[in-house]
């Protein structure tokens, strides 16, 4: 079988801002998804369907390609968004799925699913990734978003993002000074991404706070100094609080910690990001919160 695989990505700037334009920092994830592909001219124009989580198979579906329909599955709503995306991928694609051939896919997410380090971003570049298509137009028509976690997927690199007033980004090398002292805390609290943008939205945007948080970025990304980095991030989730009129995830869940605490994607749920404190250990694991990862641990 062919192989394919995209890193996962944790956004460190311009969460939600990202949408109208705003300067994004992202990095890759040593976590990813694995996608593994075979085909067999039988004539029969059907899809095998095998996905894994940690190597444990949670989904199964056979598809009628021809007539787009699921013939099995254990995952209905599942299987019906892979023929959907599938079904993308056949329009965007000069060869894939153009045939009779009987095709054999299986995904294996290296990360828990509620992590939110991209399980739907890595699937979404593997599949164009192997039929040669544009990974950011199968992404919209497919799931829609930013982008910004399917330009970490394609580069497998750390990257400045902006989506306005077309998708740009830039691979670039961040691996800031500091970063051995970096911590990533998961909360455990899976939040749907698109309903936090869908608050966002409701809310009337300006250009200079979209330019406010670029500035951020920049200034973030040229930062030396933990002491800097840590007020800047203070800064930062402090505007997105009194924008979205939600309070940040230190006020909720660490108001008594020493060091900033900064969200990471989705407000409410996934990863954030502190740095550490004599007896950091001891005091998240103390609040219930016990997946923490170092820097290196988890970023490439």
């Amino acid at each position: 079988m062919g192989e394919l695989y995209s890193p996962g990505k944790l956004m460190l700037t311009s969460e939600y801002f990202a949408v109208d334009g705003a300067l994004v920092l992202a990095v890759p994830t040593k976590l990813g998804q694995e996608f593994f592909f075979d085909e067999k001219q039988d004539g029969n124009s059907i899809i095998y369907w095998e996905a894994y989580h940690q190597n444990q198979l949670w989904l199964e579906a056979k598809i009628d390609y021809k007539n787009w329909q699921v013939l099995e599955t254990n995952i209905s709503s599942n299987a019906e968004f892979i023929l959907k995306t599938l079904k993308n991928v056949q329009k965007f694609s000069e060869t894939k799925l153009k045939n009779t051939h009987t095709y054999f896919f299986k995904t294996n997410l290296q990360f828990p699913s509620d992590y939110g380090l991209g399980s739907s971003s890595t699937l979404m570049n593997n599949l164009a990734e192997w039929a040669e298509i544009d990974p950011f137009e199968l992404n919209e028509v497919s799931l829609g978003g930013s982008g910004y976690d399917i330009a970490v997927a394609y580069s497998k690199s750390a990257i400045l993002f902006q989506n306005k007033p077309k998708i740009h980004f830039e691979k670039i090398e961040y691996s800031p000074e500091f970063k051995d002292d970096i911590i990533f805390i998961h909360l455990n609290q899976k939040q749907d991404s698109r309903e936090g943008i869908n608050l966002y939205k409701s809310k009337i945007r300006s250009k200079f706070l979209i330019d406010e948080f670029s500035d951020l970025t920049r200034k973030i990304l040229l930062c030396n100094e933990l002491e800097n980095f840590s007020y800047l991030m203070m800064l930062h989730e402090q505007k997105i609080s009194d924008f979205i009129e939600i309070p940040t995830v230190k006020s909720v869940f660490f108001a008594d910690c020493p060091v900033f605490i900064k969200s990471l994607g989705a407000w409410g749920g996934d990863f954030v990001m502190s740095t550490k404190f004599s007896g950091y250990k001891d005091y998240f694991w103390g609040k219930g919160f016990t997946t923490i990862f170092d820097w290196n641990d988890l970023i490439i």
